[in-house]
């Protein structure tokens, strides 16, 4: 069945459960109202499935036009997200695992989203974090709010936004989001038009997930990765990543947990702690993931040929020449993790790079080394090859030209889709998957 259909055919509305809604400034629930008395919230326990991720990073002005470095104060973070499952409740989950101290939030509310900044009239919830409207989450730490009643459909798009009333100090954020995230001074958690918010970029900041309850039972496929998963190359704003395109192919709620230059084996003060790091945060602990694919490793390869070719090597930029055996002894640590949590890992094959900056003698023959373990070692559960779906037949050592965004690396939109057909089919036919 469509995911969207799902939600035409068991409605669960506002009205009917009587629920604390905030429209503008004002909330209402039926005759004499309490705007402050009871939050649109739900009390009894149920299971969660991740409907949206996104993986945190340390404070950056490595980046374009993103906040993380000044943070936030006296203002107001509204941040539009694709849900890639329906339900009835939802939850956001937010993360100060980069902060230097605790990070205050006054208060947050999320809703149906509308065009830009604006929401959808009558969808806003306001969260409550253990029945209360603030809470305080301590450095390195991390909480998630209570539910919400709030019928969400799969491939729909959610709004949370967050009043930070004191200044945050350095924010623990996702770089490259590829949609537009909106800041507006003062307190707007309430606002359905977003005409306050008069300034945006693309990264996220603090949330790092959205859950829903009440939805089918199905188990989450998250994607592990770096620049690849993460989107770059993808028309921004569109969500036309590999994970967009999967989730719109299948019955499963899939969760995207790339991040641009992530590596299996480094870590990078821009480019996030390395995969087998943080693997078990980003893909394990999500909440019904039963399946993780491992798409990662050619920045290990490819960082140490830029810098051969005369690339300047920033200090954030870990170069050092990797082995076959270095990396597939990466991915072994990552499978040992998946297993020892009852998850099931696919190994997907690097893409083709020939032309790029990535590229070398060196890294041509570590991607074929490891590429033929990948297919033939038995390790993984399953193997997505994206390397012979996306290869071009004239240069197979070459990204095909209708795939490549420009960069001879990373896929365009088509590029994306064409991954999402060839995971689709694997996830379909591996009986272990």
């Amino acid at each position: 069945m469509n995911k969207s259909l799902r939600r035409a055919l068991a409605p669960l509305t506002a009205a009917t459960l009587g629920l604390t809604l905030l429209a503008g400034t004002e909330a209402t629930a039926g005759p004499a109202a309490d705007p402050a008395a009871a939050p649109a919230s739900a009390s009894r326990t149920s299971a969660w499935t991740a409907a949206w991720a996104a993986s945190p990073q340390r404070p950056s002005e490595g980046f374009t036009a993103n906040w993380s470095q000044q943070g936030f104060s006296h203002q107001t973070l509204r941040q539009v997200v694709r849900v890639s499952e329906a339900g009835e409740r939802a939850r956001i989950r937010l993360s100060n695992a980069y902060g230097a101290g605790p990070l205050h939030i006054t208060g947050a509310t999320i809703a149906r989203s509308g065009e830009g900044a604006a929401v959808e009239k009558g969808s806003v919830r306001r969260l409550t974090f253990g029945g209360k409207e603030s809470t305080v989450i301590p450095a390195r730490g991390q909480t998630a709010s209570d539910p919400a009643v709030l019928d969400v459909g799969a491939e729909e798009s959610v709004t949370v936004t967050l009043y930070l009333a004191g200044a945050t100090g350095p924010a623990t954020f996702h770089a490259q989001g590829f949609a537009d995230t909106y800041r507006a001074d003062g307190d707007h958690r309430a606002d359905v038009t977003g005409r306050a918010f008069d300034e945006k970029t693309q990264s996220w900041y603090y949330l790092t997930g959205v859950d829903v309850a009440e939805g089918p039972r199905t188990g989450a496929v998250a994607l592990f990765g770096d620049s690849i998963t993460d989107g770059f190359g993808s028309t921004p704003g569109a969500n036309r990543r590999y994970s967009d395109a999967l989730a719109d192919r299948i019955e499963r709620p899939v969760l995207n947990a790339g991040i641009g230059g992530n590596l299996v084996l480094n870590d990078s003060a821009w480019y996030g702690d390395r995969g087998t790091a943080r693997f078990g945060r980003d893909v394990l602990d999500q909440p019904g993931v039963t399946t993780a694919v491992v798409l990662q490793g050619v920045n290990d390869i490819g960082f140490s040929e830029a810098q051969k070719a005369g690339y300047e090597r920033p200090t954030f930029w870990p170069a050092p020449e990797v082995s076959a055996q270095e990396l597939i002894a990466g991915y072994r640590e990552l499978i040992r993790q998946a297993h020892a949590r009852g998850v099931r890992v696919v190994g997907a094959t690097l893409l083709p790079f020939g032309g790029s900056d990535h590229h070398g003698v060196h890294a041509a023959r570590v991607s074929d080394e490891v590429n033929a373990w990948i297919r033939t070692s038995g390790e993984f559960d399953a193997v997505a090859d994206f390397d012979r779906a996306l290869a071009d037949p004239a240069d197979p050592e070459r990204i095909a030209p209708r795939y490549d965004s420009g960069d001879a690396l990373h896929p365009d939109d088509e590029g994306y889709a064409r991954m999402a057909a060839e995971l689709e089919r694997v996830l379909e036919t591996s009986p272990r998957v």
